[in-house]
C-alpha cells in the first residue's frame, strides 16, 4: 500500500500583506489554508520556523478526490469541452481557493449553529424567569 502525502507553502504579496497558502494532499483528499505573515516579507528562518512549529496545527478543510485528470489522448475539441464543463461544474479557482471556500462555509454552517442554539438557550431562559414572576406574582409576593 502506497501512502501518498505532498505539502506546499507558496508565499506571495498580495500588495498589502505577505502571504502564504499552505496546500496538504494524503490519500487523495486535499486541503488548503491561508495565512496571513505580515507587512514585512518573511525571512527563510522564519519559514522554516513556521513549517516545523505550526504546520501540525494548521486548519487544513481536507476534500475528498483531489481531482479528476481527463486522459492525454482525448481529442483536443473533446478536452476543451470537458474542461468548460468541469469550470461550469466547480466555479473559477485554484484548488486551493476551493478548497478554503468549503472550509469556510463549513465553519459557517457550524457558527451559525451555535448562535442558533445559544439564542434557544436565552429564549428558554427568559422564558422560564418570566414564568417563575408570574408564579410569584399570583402568590402574591
Amino acid at each position: 500500500m502506497n501512502v501518498i502525502a505532498s505539502s506546499t507553502l507558496t508565499v506571495f504579496h498580495d500588495g498589502q500583506f505577505w502571504i502564504g497558502i499552505c496546500e496538504h494532499m494524503d490519500e487523495g483528499r486535499y486541503g488548503a489554508c491561508r495565512i496571513v505573515f505580515g507587512a514585512t516579507e518573511p525571512t527563510d528562518t522564519e519559514l522554516l520556523a513556521f513549517v516545523c512549529t505550526r504546520w501540525a496545527s494548521l486548519p487544513f478543510g481536507l476534500v475528498e478526490g483531489a481531482g479528476i485528470q481527463a486522459p492525454p489522448h482525448a481529442n483536443p475539441k473533446r478536452r476543451q469541452r470537458e474542461a468548460r464543463k468541469q469550470v461550469e461544474h466547480a466555479g473559477i479557482g485554484t484548488k486551493a481557493q476551493q478548497a478554503m471556500s468549503a472550509a469556510y462555509e463549513e465553519r459557517k454552517t457550524e457558527r451559525k449553529a451555535a448562535s442558533r442554539e445559544a439564542r434557544e438557550a436565552e429564549a428558554k431562559r427568559r422564558f422560564a424567569l418570566k414564568q417563575e414572576k408570574r408564579k410569584a406574582k399570583h402568590r402574591g409576593k
